[in-house]
């Protein structure tokens, strides 16, 4: 384990002074950095200490059934199950499991085209890198490194809170009616997928706040390369997912990015703050639990007030709890018409490689979202005009749409 993590140091380092790198390490290490699209999400640096025939705690730990045994008896990760959801690396006693690492295949790019790399950051940012780490900053820094951009993902948070509250206007009109969300969640989105299939029409079809950023940048920038950072390993999974492929090209981790500025000895503090985009506090307040459901119910009422039917939220708050909200809803034991599940504690803030406590990242993603001028997208001005460079002369025109911001679940067809 010690010597993958050296690997990946000296590799890193070499990557960032332009070195060529020597290692006589094995080469399917070398290749898991170079190419982490041709492995698994997660990784096994080396042989489990478990013995044949226990089950091991990361198999135990892993609801999805994608660790198992081979013939001879060694661990394997199945890629086709596994949803990134970090559970088995945070239960193996031995350390042995670990992330796919993004970072030299990244910096490649960055080398190889200057000026079409570009960071899409999540709205759990905020406060990750410091107090000093405000978004102008963020986009300071990232530049230095030579991407061409940041956007913060926060402002097509804020278009797709734009639609699910036009959608839960024309969808939910009794008091039966209900949407699951959040679209930003893949492992809520995996978990009804693969294990409550019958209430997959219910799931608005609608891509995540990072795959609409990246979806913009490539149509207004053709050549655009799109690097999400955020707090997961589930976002990895996401883009690799066969009707997504391609839109995202790499996941980074908080961690994995902590270790870039660390690279290029970047310091927040001196950084000079350069502007940063105009989302509202509904798209900023996407990064802990109960943000979405606070960013629609709060667009709906003002999108139709005194409607009859008002949004009646109840939040999954972690993996376990997003299993008891479907169990509850399969045994018809919810009442509420909006559901939000977070597959980790606190939401995003609470992700596997977040770099501040949980209640920390919520009170920073708070208080960026109350710095916002404007509380939801119908006010945001930047919104609506993002909207008509791409095509739709009116908000109300988002529910229309069938290409940037939708993605078809194939489930969610079959039962249609």
């Amino acid at each position: 384990m010690e010597s993958f993590n050296q690997l990946y140091k000296q590799m890193l380092k070499s990557a960032v002074k332009g070195e060529a790198t020597v290692t006589e390490t094995d080469a399917h290490l070398v290749d898991r950095l170079l190419h982490p699209e041709k492995h698994a999400p997660v990784w096994q640096q080396s042989p489990c200490d478990c013995k044949d025939g226990e089950e091991a705690p990361c198999t135990a730990a892993c609801l999805y059934k994608a660790i198992r045994r081979d013939e001879t008896g060694a661990l394997l990760i199945d890629e086709s199950l596994c949803v990134g959801c970090s559970a088995c690396i945070q239960a193996c006693k031995s350390g042995k499991l670990t992330q796919s690492k993004d970072i030299l295949p990244v910096l490649e790019a960055v080398k190889k085209a200057p000026g079409t790399v570009y960071a899409m950051v999540a709205p759990s940012i905020i406060g990750q890198f410091g107090e000093a780490a405000g978004a102008g900053r963020l986009r300071c820094a990232f530049k230095k490194i030579g991407f061409a951009d940041m956007a913060e993902v926060a402002l097509f948070a804020d278009i797709l809170t734009l639609k699910e509250a036009l959608l839960f206007d024309r969808e939910i009109v009794t008091d039966t009616d209900y949407m699951l969300t959040s679209c930003c969640c893949p492992i809520w989105i995996a978990m009804v997928r693969r294990g409550y299939k019958q209430f997959v029409s219910h799931l608005p079809d609608l891509v995540s706040p990072m795959v609409a950023c990246a979806r913009v940048l490539k149509r207004l920038d053709p050549k655009a390369v799109t690097v999400f950072i955020g707090p997961c390993i589930a976002k990895k999974v996401e883009a690799r997912e066969k009707d997504l492929q391609g839109i995202v090209d790499f996941v980074l981790t908080f961690e994995e990015m902590k270790d870039l500025f660390d690279a290029f000895e970047i310091d927040m503090a001196h950084l000079k703050a350069e502007p940063e985009e105009q989302s509202s506090r509904a798209g900023r307040i996407y990064g802990r639990t109960g943000g979405v459901s606070e960013a629609v119910s709060e667009t709906v009422r003002r999108l139709r007030p005194g409607r009859n039917i008002e949004v009646k939220a109840v939040q999954a708050d972690g993996t376990a709890a997003c299993r008891k909200l479907l169990d509850d809803l399969k045994n018809d034991a919810v009442t509420a018409n909006y559901l939000e599940g977070m597959g980790c504690d606190g939401g995003c803030v609470g992700g596997p490689k977040v770099l501040i406590e949980k209640d920390h990242g919520r009170r920073f993603v708070n208080a960026y979202g109350d710095e916002a001028s404007f509380a939801t997208p119908l006010e945001n001005p930047a919104v609506l005009s993002l909207l008509k460079s791409l095509g739709f002369e009116t908000a109300e025109s988002l529910i229309e749409d069938e290409d940037i911001f939708v993605r078809q679940f194939e489930e969610n067809a079959a039962a249609r």
